[in-house]
């Protein structure tokens, strides 16, 4: 099982991890607040742990064009 970084907007896999060898303290998790995982934070059917986060283009994206952030998945 893994813990992977996904981009929210495009989908894009940013970093993977074997859960075997990294923990979620070491990743910084433990420090979200339960709303906080609860909205970045999902588990799929196999076990694997999927942490929804913004990616560096996208991130530069929505701050040149805020409107974008109005929409379901602005960069697709």
């Amino acid at each position: 099982m893994s813990i992977r970084y996904e981009c929210r907007c495009c989908g894009a896999r940013i970093a993977e991890f074997d859960e075997s060898r990294v923990s979620e303290e070491q990743l910084g998790l433990n420090s979200l607040t339960a709303e906080e995982r609860a909205l970045i934070i999902s588990k799929e059917l196999g076990g694997d742990t999927v942490v929804s986060i913004t990616c560096a283009y996208c991130r530069d994206a929505l701050q040149l064009n805020p409107e974008l952030s109005l929409v379901g998945n602005p960069l697709q």
